[in-house]
């Protein structure tokens, strides 16, 4: 048959579809027999109830399942002998004045774009390196000593330093009146590593056990309490007891403590160096293929299909109330979220999507079995039973796609800087791990 497809809009697209009446009518038919044959109703023994009750009972429901079924089927013969790539779902309404035998619909709908990509040539990218230094395992050490380190009740007399852990009693009052978590006995923290605020650390440094000491304190005003944001309150605290932190040496037990193979110092550190080299490559990988994603969108040329926008703000929504669930929110579920928070995220994400299709499809830069195993044994190399985590992967389909796309990225970051004029820039470890 010829279909006609006529243009709306930019991606818009609208096609007529003709349903015949007969063809719905038969197909009704048929599901209400075949469904008489094992429906269920009192008065009735199974199998047995008259064609007539069953069409009453269900007639409409299956009338309009077989609607929708044939004007589906409709819709996907008429794309695919018009040859269009559909964008999301189609709007489907039905037409009057139809003629007689016949039901018409009209099926508006988008269709995936042209993607113009820019000349890569001319494309400016920068791509980082980091070393991991001495200095990062010398701090790794001191990460892992704090792990393990274990307290002593200082004397009576000596005042409280960074690194100590101290037990107190605090009560804050903001106004001459209590507040809502503002008030705790035997609490304990370590001081001058950030678990509590820095006036209330300030505070408690310097004091000696049995001292108590009363001070104001602002509460910063996006702080995650909103009663007290931005309020000022004073808090009485008593310090109860000073306990010095214990660190252990830097030997071979300390090695031995962790699970090295090569239970000495210098098997330590060269254990720490590949765990943070392993981290590193990731991280720049990460960042690289990041850059390299910017650079290739940032010139592209399309349209965004709306369809796929919306379904993509539908996804980040249900996200973000399965989050507020997992938090304990009430009704999280029901949150009224305006779709306005993540247009601009969804329209970035469906961008970059369309625009690696067309990459990928152009560039025949799709994951080849190798790859994507690969990729799974070095993911599963830092754990203690590769072959396990492995098969886990392989188990899932899911888990599969997941893997596979993150190859075909890999790939289309691999291709974009092999074709760009690429900056390389060296960073600190510190700067690329967020310490900096």
């Amino acid at each position: 048959m010829t279909v006609t497809v006529e243009t709306l809009e930019k991606l818009e697209r609208k096609i007529t579809l003709t349903v015949p009446v007969t063809a719905i009518q038969s197909e009704v038919e048929a599901r209400l027999r075949k469904m008489a044959r094992t429906v269920k109703m009192d008065g009735f023994r199974p199998g047995k109830v008259p064609m007539n009750v069953v069409s009453q009972r269900y007639g409409y429901s299956v009338q309009y399942e077989v609607l929708n079924d044939k004007v589906g089927e409709a819709f996907s013969v008429a794309a695919n002998e018009a040859k269009v790539r559909v964008a999301g779902q189609p709007r489907i309404s039905e037409k009057e004045g139809a003629p007689e035998g016949e039901l018409t619909f009209d099926a508006i709908f988008e269709v995936y774009p042209e993607v113009k990509l820019a000349d890569l040539a001319s494309t400016e990218v920068e791509k980082l390196t980091a070393e991991v230094s001495d200095a990062a395992i010398d701090k790794t050490v001191d990460i892992l000593r704090k792990q393990r380190r274990t307290f002593a009740q200082r004397a009576q007399d000596a005042a409280a330093q960074d690194g100590d852990r101290v037990t107190i009693d605090f009560a804050g009052k903001i106004d001459g009146e209590a507040f809502e978590g503002g008030k705790a006995e035997d609490f304990q923290f370590l001081v001058g590593e950030g678990q509590m605020l820095k006036e209330f650390e300030d505070a408690v440094r310097g004091m000696k056990s049995g001292e108590s000491k009363t001070f104001p304190l602002a509460f910063p005003a996006d702080y995650h309490g909103k009663d007290v944001a931005g309020k000022t309150a004073d808090f009485l605290v008593t310090i109860k007891k000073i306990e010095a932190a214990n660190l252990p040496e830097v030997n071979e037990a300390l090695a031995k403590s962790l699970g090295i193979a090569d239970a000495t110092v210098e098997g330590l550190r060269a254990d720490i160096r590949k765990n943070l080299e392993r981290e590193v490559k990731f991280r720049l990988l990460a960042r690289n293929k990041q850059a390299a994603m910017d650079a290739l969108v940032a010139k592209a040329e399309l349209d965004l299909p709306q369809s796929i926008v919306q379904s993509e703000v539908e996804r980040l929504k249900d996200g973000a109330r399965a989050d507020l669930k997992q938090r304990g929110i009430k009704d999280a579920d029901k949150a009224p979220i305006p779709d306005d928070i993540f247009r601009p995220q969804a329209e970035q994400r469906v961008r970059l999507g369309l625009v690696v299709a067309e990459v990928v499809r152009t560039n025949e830069l799709h994951a080849k079995p190798e790859q994507i195993k690969a990729h799974i044994e070095e993911l599963a190399a830092s754990y203690e039973r590769p072959e396990d985590v492995s098969r886990w992967y392989y188990s899932d389909n899911q888990r599969m796609a997941e893997v596979e796309a993150v190859v075909i990225e890999g790939n289309v970051a691999d291709f974009v800087l092999s074709k760009a004029k690429v900056t390389a820039k060296a960073i600190s470890f510190e700067e690329l791990m967020g310490q900096a």
